[in-house]
């Protein structure tokens, strides 16, 4: 099923709810659809354009939003699901300092990695294998990375999450998997 951007009233980025609950928003009055996605949605009689951006009329007070969340999926959207290492299709998750010595399971010392590099390198340093990274880990800030670690892309979102960071954000994902 389709996903939605939910902007506030002030059009910060909230986050991304399937369609059904966008359209419910939409119909109860209680949000403005800003973007189309092109299909439409059919009732007994009533069409209706099914969003794909909304804006809730009322503003909503968002408490405290500490950093990012350390997901797998966040973890791929930084990395552009590519390796770190080599540059291949990222597979899987690997620690730069192994946990086994004593690295920590952080935005800074996790990276994404294709499965023959993470065997290769196993437990060890990347001095003992003189291997470099291809960019330093490091946690990812703005807005825009809680829609966009949450794996739900669409280019319509684009213009309201630039201000937020996406910019940024497309580029490492886009730059890195291109």
């Amino acid at each position: 099923m389709p996903h939605v951007l939910v902007l506030n009233a002030s059009y910060e980025p909230l986050g991304v709810v399937p369609l059904r609950r966008a359209l419910v928003l939409v119909l109860e009055n209680k949000a403005v659809c800003l973007e189309e996605s092109g299909a439409y949605l059919h009732s007994a009689t009533v069409t209706v354009p099914a969003p794909s951006v909304v804006r809730l009329k009322r503003f909503v007070r968002v408490p405290y939003r500490g950093p990012v969340p350390l997901t797998r999926r966040a973890l791929f959207a930084r990395d552009g699901g590519r390796c770190m290492y080599c540059g291949g299709v990222a597979t899987s998750v690997d620690h730069v300092i192994p946990r086994s010595r004593g690295g920590k399971h952080v935005w800074d010392n996790v990276v994404a990695s294709c499965r023959r590099c993470n065997h290769v390198k196993a437990d060890r340093h990347l001095i003992e294998l003189g291997w470099r990274l291809r960019h330093k880990p490091a946690p990812p800030t703005g807005l825009a990375w809680r829609i966009i670690g949450t794996g739900h892309r669409d280019p319509r979102w684009l213009p309201y999450l630039q201000p937020y960071g996406a910019d940024d954000a497309m580029s490492r994902i886009d730059g890195i998997s291109a």
